[in-house]
Parts: structure tokens; sequence; C-alpha cells
């Protein structure tokens, strides 16, 4: 389903990753540790295509990404993709049932079909009573549902995850946790996350130690 072959990332003098190769298969929970600065936030933004490496072949669904000039690749990643991190980035002015419909109108869906499938994914994730909520008037455990709900809005292929838990207290963590898991068990999401968080790791299909660069 995903396949990184050789990929290599240099800023400046500092050669980040050094040929990192990865393959996961749909419905995998992969895990990657590391010390700070081994570069796992890095490697998550290239798998993401948020950023481009110097070197190496990123594969997603057959489809090598960088390949793709830049308006097909931001389409490819609205409907393939979907991103968890550690600060949610919900917009506050919007409410919940907004946020998570945003994803489905930059791919200009149809808005009955937009907001059903938004009000589904809340329900699912035990807000259907969030849904005027905004922000400010939702726990944090709450705010982080509702970021998993807006990455999941269009069915995307993989949902890359940077330190989703931690921001959040201990219990509010562990349903975090628990809902992933749920997720892959109900839909074959697929999900790779960096984490520093122990629990979740040890929980994974795999986990995967970033050490200079290399995983």
């Amino acid at each position: 389903m995903l396949k990184a072959s050789n990929i290599h990332k240099s800023y400046g003098n500092l050669h980040v990753l050094k040929g990192v190769d990865l393959l996961v298969e749909k419905g995998e929970i992969v895990s990657i540790v590391g010390k700070s600065g081994a570069g796992k936030s890095t490697l998550l933004h290239i798998l993401g295509t948020l950023d481009n490496p110097d070197r190496g072949e990123l594969l997603i669904n057959d489809q090598s990404v960088f390949k793709l000039p830049s308006r097909p690749l931001a389409q490819f990643r609205n409907e393939n993709i979907g991103f968890i991190f550690q600060f949610h980035h919900l917009l506050p002015e919007f409410t919940a049932l907004e946020n998570v419909s945003i994803p489905a109108y930059i791919n200009k869906n149809s808005k009955i079909d937009i907001t059903a499938r938004a009000k589904e994914l809340l329900s699912y994730l035990g807000l259907s009573d969030r849904l005027d909520h905004k922000p400010t008037q939702l726990s944090g455990g709450e705010q982080q549902r509702v970021a998993v709900a807006r990455a999941l809005m269009n069915q995307p292929s993989v949902v890359f995850a940077d330190e989703p838990s931690g921001n959040l207290d201990s219990e509010s963590s562990k349903d975090l946790h628990r809902l992933l898991f749920q997720l892959r068990d109900d839909f074959q999401q697929t999900f790779i996350i960096v984490t520093h968080n122990e629990e979740l790791a040890k929980m994974s299909d795999r986990t995967l130690v970033m050490k200079d660069g290399l995983l």
C-alpha cells in the first residue's frame, strides 16, 4: 500500500534521512520511535507528501507521488492521506461539524454527502451531541477526536499521526489509542504514527526505531 525506497533528506550540511526504506500494508498500524532529532517527523512529512526528499521514491497505492506536478499532488494528498497532529489545528471559528467537513469541501463533494459523512464520523466517535460546538467548547480529548474525524473524512488510504496523544491527559490518551485500533479493526484503516508513548508503540503491529537517519 505504501512503499518508500532510499529516502534521503538534508538541510544544509545536516544529512537527516540517509536512505530510509519502508513498506506498510493496508490495515497496519506502524509506530516510529526514536530520540529527538533522529529524523522521525522529517520522514513523516515526506511520507505524507508535505515535503520532498532529495532522493528516493515513494509509492502510495502504486502511484509514484513525487512524479506528480504540484496541483495533482495536492489533489492526491487530499483524497488519499489524512493527518493527525499533536495540536489538533482545528479552526476556532468553525463548529466541529464544519471542521470535519473541510477536506471534503476542498474535494468539491456535494454538500448533502459531506454533511452526512461528517455526522456519521462524529457519531461513530461519540460526538453526535457536539456537532455545533466550537473547539473552545470541547475538551482536549473531544478536540482530538474531531481532528481524527477530519483526517478520515475523505476515506484516506493512510493516516499519518505525529505524537497524536502528546497533548492529552492520561485517560484521554488511552481513549485515543483504543480508538485508533478500533478504526483499524472496523475499517482496515492504515496508520503510521510517530510517538514517544511506549504504550501506543507496544500496541502497534510493528514498532520501528529511527536512529541516525535510518529505520
